[in-house]
Parts: structure tokens; sequence; C-alpha cells
């Protein structure tokens, strides 16, 4: 039989790989610094070629060294799947879970879901990420995390996915907007507005853009937002009209201003959340548990508090 790396020996070579320094893969593998170069050489006489190139002030990976990399980013991930296959299925709701949530969600989902995820699931310890979507699903995908809830539609790979509901967008008019009568708001109607979105990168954008039925090039072209929180107050002071989902503004984003909240109309009205997942993961029992406290939360009742 060949020898074999060790799984240990690939994980130096990641770190290394990924910082391109030594004394930081080091601190993030919690080892000394000669234990990780030792490891990597260990691993370059067993494989007979060359990973690494070293000088005084950096290290960068050969050709090959990148090919190795990635193939030993493979093989660690599956090394964890089967841990999490085991853990699975004796504790499935027990333990650390790394769970990724979009801006646009986490600070309006979290506060209602999280006290009913720790009476259900009091031995589950979530530790929350935000991030943007390709952020999150790359972190997915490497796995740095081991769900994620993000708004569809949207390229998810292979990821697999769990439906948790619909959110409805509505539109924020500042006070005295000739639309804030109107029983709906319809998308042809928002054609001459101002209509404020969060910058590029916001799968929030391009859901709103869809909604109202407009092209991004010609929105946007002089106010890009960071959070929901700019895009109100930014309306509360007559720049434009934004849209909002509705967990957004059931969690009270526009209590308290001088703007008025109206159904957007049409027939894509909305965003879907999803909870999404490797699909080798041996976790499934576990986000499916996790998918149906959080769709509970999802489509539970709450009172609106708009202007």
């Amino acid at each position: 039989m060949k020898p074999a790396p060790t799984l240990r020996q690939l994980r130096y070579l990641v770190a290394v790989v990924d910082r391109c320094h030594f004394g930081q893969a080091a601190e993030a593998c919690l080892v000394s610094q000669s234990t990780i170069s030792a490891g990597i050489q260990e691993l370059e006489e067993l494989l007979g070629a060359q990973l690494l190139e070293r000088t005084k002030r950096s290290v960068v990976p050969t050709p090959l060294g990148r090919q190795i990399t990635e193939r030993a980013r493979a093989l660690l991930q599956g090394a964890e799947d089967l841990v999490d296959i085991a853990q699975g299925a004796s504790l499935p709701m027990a333990g650390p879970l790394h769970l990724g949530m979009i801006p646009t969600i986490g600070p309006f989902l979290l506060p209602r879901a999280m006290p009913a995820l720790r009476r259900s699931f009091p031995d589950l310890q979530i530790y929350l990420r935000e991030d943007q979507t390709a952020v999150l699903l790359a972190r997915l995908e490497a796995g740095e995390i081991d769900a994620a809830v993000l708004a569809l539609p949207y390229a998810l790979g292979d990821a697999e996915c769990l439906d948790l509901g619909e959110d409805r967008f509505s539109v924020v008019l500042p006070a005295g907007h000739r639309l804030e009568d109107r029983p709906v708001a319809r998308p042809e109607e928002m054609a001459p507005e101002n209509l404020l979105l969060l910058e590029d990168g916001h799968c929030l954008r391009d859901h709103a853009l869809a909604a109202c039925e407009l092209g991004s090039a010609r929105r946007n072209s002089g106010f890009q937002g960071t959070s929901l929180y700019t895009l109100v107050q930014m309306v509360a002071n007559g720049l434009g009209v934004t849209l909002l989902p509705q967990m957004a503004i059931d969690a009270g984003i526009v209590r308290g201003l001088d703007v008025s909240v109206v159904p957007l109309g049409g027939d894509l009205p909305h965003r879907r959340i999803g909870l999404v997942w490797r699909r080798t993961s041996g976790r499934q029992e576990t986000f499916r548990r996790l998918g149906e406290v959080l769709k509970a939360e999802m489509t539970a009742p709450h009172t609106a508090n708009g202007g």
C-alpha cells in the first residue's frame, strides 16, 4: 500500500496556501510555526514534489501545490462530513452549528426565531455569520459554515434547499406621496419614481427590481444604500421611495418615521426564503428540524408596524 498524506499535513498545506504566511497559518491551526513547516516538508517528501516556493518575505504555492491544495480541501471536507454523519445520527440537535444569514434577513428574522430555537433545541449551539449571499455560499462550499438562510431566487449551485416561505414586498413612501392612499401600488406606477435600492451585491436589489419589473440600469444611479435602515431614513427625508420585505416591516423598521407603507401588487411582489446546505452534509435531520422551526416563525402572524 502506498503511503498516504495525513489529514494533519493536508490541513497545514491549506492553511499556508490560504494565508501565504507560515506564522498566520500556525496561529490558525493552533500549533507552532516550526510544526507547520515540518508537516509540509514531510508532505513534500512523501509526494516527491515541491508544493510551496519559500522566500524570506513570502510563501506561494507552486502550480502543482495549487492542484494538491484543492484536492486537499475536498478530502478535509469529506472527513468533516463523516463526523457530521455520525453526530447527526446520534444527536442531530446537539453541538455547534454555524449558520449564515444575509443582512436583509438576519436582523428581522433572528429576534423572533432565536427564542423559539433555544426552546426547541437547548443543546444546539448556533453560531451566526452575517454576510452577502455570494460570500455565504462560498463559505458553505468551503465548509466554514454548515447552512445559510438566503433569499431566492438565486443560483445555489449544488446546494440543497428547504423552502421556508414567502416574504412579500411593500412600497415605503414619504408622507403625502401620491400613492399613499392606494390599496396596492402597481409595478407600472413605480416606473417614474426615484427608487432607492441597496448597493450592488445585495440580492434584495435584484429581487426588488424584478418585483417592480424595472431594468437595473434605470435605477439607483445617484444613491446606493448599505442597509435597509439607511433606505427608510432616505425615504423619510423625501429623497425617494423604496421597497421593503414584510419581515422588516413586521420588525418595526419604519416605526416612528413619517412614511407610509403600501403593499406592492403585480405578479412577482415577493421573494422566497430558503435554508440551504451542502448536499454532501451528514446533518440532513438537523437542517430539517431547524427548518421546521424557522418556517413556523416565518408563517406565524405578526403585527405590522407601518407608518
